[in-house]
């Protein structure tokens, strides 16, 4: 029987994650909002496009949630492409794993416009279509797991890169985990 694989990978109480949240929680909205966009656009469209060519969906939900941070799109238009192309592509992906991951990944980076929370759900399936993509479908848990924490710094020094120091206006978030 083959293994069962998560959708999601990491773990929210690791040390790692704790540090992402903190330093998440210092900066501002537009900060983590443009943060979420690029490294999804950097990081999970690759793979996405990489499994599926020609899909557009997942670029596109990009796309609109920076039409609508610079203002020339309403939030209607961005979340109708968010749950009705990137989401329903991943819904279409059962077969493909990795490509699903990378799609919802980008479906969650996409969605920080709405709800700032979703940068740790970015996080969570960026880890599993990072891990699929890079050894597969059957390594072990102990693989993944190091992965998923290699995903974790690595988007911790993204957002550290465009971190604004002493960040006059932070978004108060509600974590819920």
């Amino acid at each position: 029987m083959p293994k069962k694989l998560r959708k999601m990978l990491g773990d929210v109480n690791a040390p790692s994650c704790v540090a992402l949240r903190n330093l998440i929680d210092t900066q501002s909205k537009d900060t983590i909002r443009r943060w979420c966009l690029g490294y999804a656009a950097d990081k999970l469209l690759p793979i996405f496009e990489k499994h599926c060519p020609g899909d557009e969906r997942p670029r596109n939900a990009v796309n609109a949630a920076h039409d609508y941070l610079d203002g020339k799109v309403k939030f209607p238009v961005v979340k109708n492409i968010i749950l009705n192309e990137c989401h329903q592509a991943a819904r279409e992906l059962d077969t493909n794993p990795t490509a699903q991951a990378a799609a919802r990944a980008v479906g969650q980076g996409s969605a920080v416009v709405h709800t700032l929370t979703h940068s740790l759900g970015l996080f969570f399936y960026a880890a599993a279509a990072v891990s699929y993509d890079r050894v597969g479908l059957d390594a072990s848990d102990e693989v993944y797991a190091e992965i998923a924490e290699e995903v974790c710094f690595d988007y911790t020094d993204a957002l550290r890169a465009v971190a604004v120091e002493d960040e006059p206006n932070p978004a108060k978030l509600k974590w819920n985990c």
